[in-house]
């Protein structure tokens, strides 16, 4: 191993006086010695709920004089922040401004020695000076993202600036409040216009030590940072996140704001530990209480009258009786007296088992069908190779180090109680396994019978994974070299899936089914459509969908049978494997589709693996129906996601839904709302669980009304607006040209911001682009809309641009928000504590950047995660010491590291113990996807593409820059204010267009020619 020496010596860098970049180590405990367990955090870490925080962020409202990092000093002129900022410094840049900063590096190191301009001018205090260290109460493993330390080479907008609040507007805590403005004529300086980084980084910092409450609280934290929710009646919004919190009486002030009102649900979204179970709740064979009017489920919100002997429903007002075995009598004040021990009462998400009156099939444990491609590409590529470990994995973990450990036996049961699994492999005929305890190895029975598919087991097909192990162990470790001298080359998928229904029709479940070529056998045969001819063209939307009347027959039984379907798609060499078709099955069914194009083993193997023991061990229901019922005044206009609705108003069918998935609801006015009044919502999941119960989640909302629009505007939910407008934008793909539909994208940032300058800002100079307070960040949202691979321009084949349209229709609000904005972290120069539990019990992280190359640096190295994939980004000037921290010995420079790397080694070295802890931080706040690395070279790897691409601030794309975009926008909303804007589709398409060919003045033509040319002769290396 390298000499760690000349960059840190006991974990600790050396201090340079003169820096003010430099990380002060007085005052911390100093990190975990290499190879040390990390500290846990206290088992009783939370206080009681309610008790005074020593340090606690005032919440809107409280005096301004003691808000939070009060001591931090300006790292910017003053008048940039406040509530009311204008921040009118953003057309008056030095000519440095945007310019990468170059620092001097001792030519051992890969820490900072040397302070650069941008740093000249920060404080060296940190932080949260003002927060006083102890009795602080940590609430989280995970300790602030970087802002306690001493300021690091950000931007100046990235430090929270002194103001004081506005009336009228509130924003998150610890993010200074107001509308803010861009100063659009002159040059615009990149540092300065809204950061995403900065709107996840402080928040996040203020929800490491503080709570959400759902009801005292009325705005959700961002979606991207971890934090603690406490239901207190209003549902977490981890589970639901309304549009608009706060919403108009009248649907004339929504329309003229243009903002969309909808309901962003994800059902069985994963609780953060420290956080309320949701509680179970059986009342017999009587079923839960709900309105007699509108069959709404009782819950908080409802109240008593006449003694207890009538509940009034909160959504339609009509008073019930309260049925004698639930009745109990009325306090003073005129709650119920039980009301303390009734969680339906108190909390906003709650379940109730169900009677047999719910039931449409006897419940059972979730059954779950693996249904593997054995065919030649399959066996050659090492595709099954990597499905059957993953199987392996998903059932019984680390197979190798369970056996024989002490209470193996234990830990190695992922799966709930009744539970039972059962293997089918596929190529041109179908394979069933009988699988029975009793058995030395499992029995092959083949069918060949492919136009009328049947079931040639009556048992052992399904068996308890436990029971059965050494079987199934047994059959998952042979089954690679048994096909691998039988090489039949065409999967006949369609006959094997209508076999698995045969299996699951009785009952339900769920299939999880792996592919590695096109399904060219049997009927349902597929047949390449892929045209680049089509691409950017109205016929283009052919290839995004399915005209095979045998592929929807089978996916409309399968989601009516209550059966899910998850696909593992691999395309090695980048063929056309028709995912339009194909996943049409899981978007019907609530299923996902996992796509790898371009696979290749061993590279992608890790990832398979552990996406497929994801999948499996995820909280998963199935034969579900889902309805939203909302207050009078308002109604369910549409829904977006994966499910049948077979009329308009009619329950969503869900064949399998798990707790990645996620339901955009949109809502419209079908009367007045009442402003004395709050706006509720409930939405109800039936669905059967994995264990084999029948349950209904109710998950209720509440906004409250207003008649002025003030208010609205104070309590919108930027990620929530995204993700519908996301969905809707990914709904219409079969309808619209993607030209169209980009145009639309741009014109309804247009309407909002225009909107909010005509009703709340009219008296504002037109050189400054007025944004609402929490919707600074709304535009570069909409910008990497544009850009993503579902919608942007160029040629991008069809298999990639209809998986992620349909993954946008399914994303929740977290997985999402790092999809159009990813995670980017300098590991070059992290401070010694970075990546390690601070004295309480915390996990420090650094900063993220900004994505723009602007921002990266010679000799750097950086973790790019948008939540789908995990770039490992490597300068070709890396610090040879760098990679061997990172690597181990004998990996000293960039040719000697393998393209195949997919995870960090162990090592004892520091850096090597901060990088792996990030990363696992990072597979915290995430969706479904694989933390596993990809390499990405600089002139070596063809992913570096992907990470050119990532950098979503910079011209590419097909489409322009940041500072390009919020130009064109303040054009556009100028033009509306004047009367003069045109809103035909085309012609907003061709000022795109038009932009996209313009450079940003901050990007270097010096670097274009590296980023260009780094792939070069090795993209087919990378994804």
């Amino acid at each position: 191993m390298a000499n760690p020496s000349p960059y840190h010596a006991m974990g600790q860098a050396d201090e340079d006086p003169s820096n003010p970049q430099q990380y002060s180590s007085q005052g911390y405990s100093a990190p975990p010695q290499p190879g040390a367990v990390y500290p846990n955090a206290s088992p009783n870490q939370w206080s009681a709920y309610g008790s005074p925080q020593p340090s606690q962020q005032p919440y809107p409202g409280q005096s301004p004089d003691v808000a939070y990092n009060t001591a931090q000093q300006p790292m910017a002129d003053p008048n940039i922040g406040g509530l009311v900022s204008q921040m009118t410094g953003l057309g008056v840049t030095g000519e440095a401004a945007g310019a990468r900063t170059h620092r001097k590096k001792h030519r051992h190191a890969h820490h900072d020695i040397g302070a650069g301009p941008a740093a000249s001018a920060a404080p060296a205090q940190p932080y949260n000076q003002a927060m006083g260290a102890e009795g602080v109460q940590p609430t989280s493993q995970f300790l602030n993202t970087g802002l306690n330390q001493a300021p690091r080479s950000l931007s100046p907008a990235v430090g929270p600036q002194p103001g004081h609040p506005a009336p009228g507007f509130t924003s998150q805590p610890g993010l200074e409040g107001g509308a803010g403005s861009v100063a659009t004529q002159g040059r615009v300086d990149p540092e300065q216009i809204p950061s995403i980084p900065r709107s996840r980084d402080i928040p996040a910092q203020y929800y490491f030590n503080n709570v959400y409450p759902t009801m005292d609280r009325h705005l959700p934290p961002p979606a991207a940072i971890p934090f603690v929710a406490h239901d207190q009646g209003n549902s977490s919004p981890k589970h639901a996140r309304l549009t608009l919190n706060n919403i108009p009486a009248t649907s004339d002030f929504l329309s003229q704001t243009g903002l969309p009102m909808g309901m962003v649900l994800q059902p069985l979204a994963p609780l953060d530990p420290g956080e309320q179970p949701i509680p179970v709740l059986d009342f017999g064979d009587v079923g839960p209480p709900r309105c007699r009017r509108c069959r709404t489920y009782i819950n908080p919100f409802m109240s008593f009258r006449s003694g207890g002997s009538k509940f009034i429903c909160n959504m339609c007002t009509f008073p019930n009786d309260t049925p004698t075995e639930y009745f109990a009598p009325l306090d003073p004040s005129g709650a119920r007296v039980d009301r303390m021990q009734r969680p339906e009462l108190m909390m906003g998400t709650v379940e109730f088992l169900v009677p047999k009156e719910y039931w449409n099939k006897e419940p059972v444990g979730l059954q779950t069908l693996f249904l593997i491609d054995v065919s030649r590409e399959s066996v050659q590529r090492g595709y099954l190779k990597a499905v059957c470990e993953g199987i392996a994995e998903a059932l019984y973990g680390n197979t190798d180090t369970a056996e024989g450990a002490e209470g193996a036996e234990d830990s190695a049961h992922k799966l709930p109680a009744g539970s039972k699994v059962g293997i089918v492999t596929f190529d041109s005929e179908v394979h069933f396994y009988n699988l029975t305890a009793t058995f030395d190895q499992a029995q092959m029975m083949v069918m060949t019978d492919l136009e009328e598919p049947f079931l040639p087991l009556s048992e052992g097909l399904f068996v308890d994974p436990y029971e059965s192990k050494s079987v199934i162990i047994s059959l998952l470790s042979r089954i690679p070299s048994l096909f691998a001298h039988i090489k039949s080359p065409e999967p006949a998928l369609l006959p094997a899936l209508n076999a698995a229904f045969s299996a699951l029709q009785s009952t339900g479940g769920k299939i999880i089914c792996s592919l590695a070529s096109l399904p060219t056998a049997g009927p349902g045969q597929l047949e390449m459509r892929e045209d680049p001819k089509l691409h950017g063209t109205d016929a283009e939307r052919k290839l995004f969908s399915t005209e095979n009347p045998a592929w929807k027959k089978t996916a409309t039984k399968l989601a009516e049978a209550g059966v899910g379907v998850d696909f593992f798609l691999a395309s090695p060499g980048g063929v056309y494997i028709d995912v339009a078709t194909i996943g049409h099955v899981s978007a019907t069914t609530g299923g996902e589709t996992f796509f790898y194009p371009n696979f290749h083993a061993p590279r992608d193997v890790l990832k398979v693996r552990q996406e497929i023991a994801h999948t499996v061990k995820r909280e998963t229901g199935y034969q579900a129906l889902m309805k939203v019922r909302c207050s009078n005044g308002l109604q369910v206009s549409s829904y977006h996601g994966n499910f049948v609705q077979h009329a308009l108003g009619a329950d969503l069918e869900i064949g399998g839904i798990d707790a990645d998935k996620a339901i955009g609801v949109v809502f419209s006015y079908d009367g007045k709302l009442d402003p004395k009044l709050d706006a509720h919502f409930q939405a109800a999941l039936l669905y059967t669980s994995a264990d084999g119960q029948r349950r209904v989640r109710c998950i209720n909302v509440v906004a409250a009304v207003n008649e002025g629009g003030m208010e609205t505007m104070k309590f919108i939910d930027q990620d929530a607006v995204v993700a519908i407008i996301a969905k809707e934008a990914a709904s219409k793909t079969l309808d619209k040209s993607l030209k169209d539909i980009r145009a639309n994208i741009l014109e309804k940032t247009v309407d909002i911001f225009s909107g909010y300058r005509k009703i709340f800002s009219g008296s504002n100079p037109p050189g400054q682009m007025i944004l609402p307070e929490n919707l600074k960040e709304f535009s570069m949202f909409m910008l990497s809309l544009v850009k993503s691979r579902a919608f942007k321009g160029g040629n991008e084949s069809s298999d990639r641009r209809v998986h992620d349209q349909r993954m946008l229709r399914s994303f929740g609000c977290t997985e999402l928000s790092l999809y159009l904005y990813p995670r980017i972290i300098a590991i070059h120069n992290l401070q010694p504590l970075d990546g390690f539990a601070n004295e309480h019990g915390q996990l420090q992280i650094p900063p993220s950047l900004r994505a723009s190359f602007s921002k990266i640096e010679e000799g750097g190295a950086y973790l790019v995660d948008n939540g789908q994939v995990v770039l490992l980004w490597l300068h070709a000037q890396v610090s040879p010491n760098l990679l061997e921290d990172l690597f181990g010995p004998g990996h000293n420079s960039l040719q000697e590291l393998s393209p195949n790397i997919s995870s960090l080694p162990v090592l004892e070295t520091h850096l090597n113990a901060q990088v792996r802890n990030l990363l696992h931080y990072f597979s915290t706040v995430r969706g479904s996807k694989s933390m596993a690395i990809q390499m990405a070279r600089q002139g070596l790897d063809g992913a570096e593409y992907e990470f050119a691409r990532l950098l979503l601030e910079d011209r590419n794309n097909e489409a322009q820059s940041y500072v390009d975009w919020l130009v064109h926008t303040h054009r556009q909303i100028n033009l509306e204010l004047a009367g003069h804007r045109k809103k035909e589709e085309s012609t907003s398409e061709g000022a795109l267009a038009s932009l996209s060919a313009m450079r940003a003045p901050y990007w270097y033509p010096s670097l274009l020619p590296v980023l260009r040319s780094n792939g070069e002769g090795h993209a087919r290396r990378g994804r």
